[in-house]
């Protein structure tokens, strides 16, 4: 199924608009050839090329996503066709002569220079060395922070959770007490919330949880969702997940670091003026020793780090 509409001529209506400008810009100045780049369709003598159709599919990504690929092929082949049609068109009409198309095509140059510069800055620093290293420093990081798996059982009134710790006093199974009194729809496996971190829980009960030794019961404890008793299971210093499982994840983080890393460098660098708005005038009124200290800019922060964490377990209302 196409994400975008298809007539009998190809013409992808929502896509032209939004990528006419960056094509533009491809296309106008139109690398070699190599010999391995052949000629897969004329349009009025002007050739579309192999390389056009990679570029165009980089361009138009998860739009094609659910396509099979000779479907994606010839769907991507359709609009570049299209395209040549409707360039020459708007070249008859002399739409590069506009001072709006100048402008956009100015922006469409500028922001194709920016991406390739910060896709070749961000290749560079991706090397599985730079990589593995961060995965190591996180691991570490990891390796000292505690775990615990614990059970619980959900009531609403604090009554009713004195009643089941008084069982539980009395000898009852935790587990076989959980799937019958526990309002936690994950109750059937026994209220299990297999392994956790402390910020993973909501503070009343990740308190209690990490304070009680493996195989010690909780009296009640209150939280937003109602009266818990708790049982810890076992403990446990966190467990990195495997490289490999995380590597796509390390890979994205390292690439935007680096290029906000990049950004912030040339920022340094540069006199740049903003005419938007009024410079702040310094407040002559305040006293030297009670001046606030200018603080350093700080980097913008565009590459958020890849969670390693496990992901809350929907099952459980004590989750955050």
């Amino acid at each position: 199924m196409t994400s975008f509409p298809v007539t009998k001529t190809g013409l992808r209506y929502g896509l032209a608009s939004a990528l006419a400008g960056c094509f533009a810009v491809a296309l106008i100045v139109s690398p070699v050839r190599a010999d391995d780049d052949p000629v897969l369709a004329r349009v009025n003598g002007s050739e579309i090329h192999k390389s056009d159709m990679k570029a165009a599919e980089e361009e138009l990504g998860a739009s094609l996503a659910q396509m099979d690929p000779a479907t994606k092929d010839e769907n991507i082949l359709s609009f570049l066709i299209d395209m040549k049609l409707i360039t020459k068109a708007a070249q008859d009409k002399k739409i590069a002569d506009t001072e709006e198309f100048k402008k956009r095509l100015a922006f469409a140059h500028d922001r194709l220079l920016m991406d390739s510069l910060l896709a070749t800055e961000g290749k560079a620093a991706a090397t599985d060395e730079a990589m593995k290293k961060f995965y190591e420093e996180a691991a570490k990081q990891m390796g000292t922070e505690q775990e615990v798996r614990a059970r619980h059982i959900l009531v609403e009134t604090e009554d009713e959770a004195k009643a089941v710790k008084a069982e539980l006093d009395k000898g009852a199974d935790f587990a076989e007490l959980a799937k019958k009194k526990s309002k936690d729809p994950g109750s059937a496996d026994g209220g299990d919330l297999g392994f956790f971190t402390k910020d993973q829980m909501v503070p009343e009960f990740a308190n209690v949880a990490f304070a009680l030794e493996p195989g010690k019961i909780s009296d009640p404890v209150k939280t937003q969702f109602g009266w818990h008793i708790i049982k810890v299971e076992e403990k446990r210093n966190r467990k990195a997940p495997d490289f490999d499982q995380v590597k796509a994840q390390i890979e994205n983080y390292v690439t935007r670091k680096a290029q906000a890393d990049y950004v912030a460098k040339l920022r340094e660098a540069a006199k740049i003026e903003r005419l938007d708005k009024p410079e702040a005038k310094p407040d002559a009124a305040a006293k030297p020793d009670t001046a606030a200290k200018p603080e350093a800019t700080a980097k913008p922060d565009t590459a958020a780090k890849p969670d390693a964490k496990a992901p809350a377990d929907s099952k459980t209302p004590a989750k955050k």
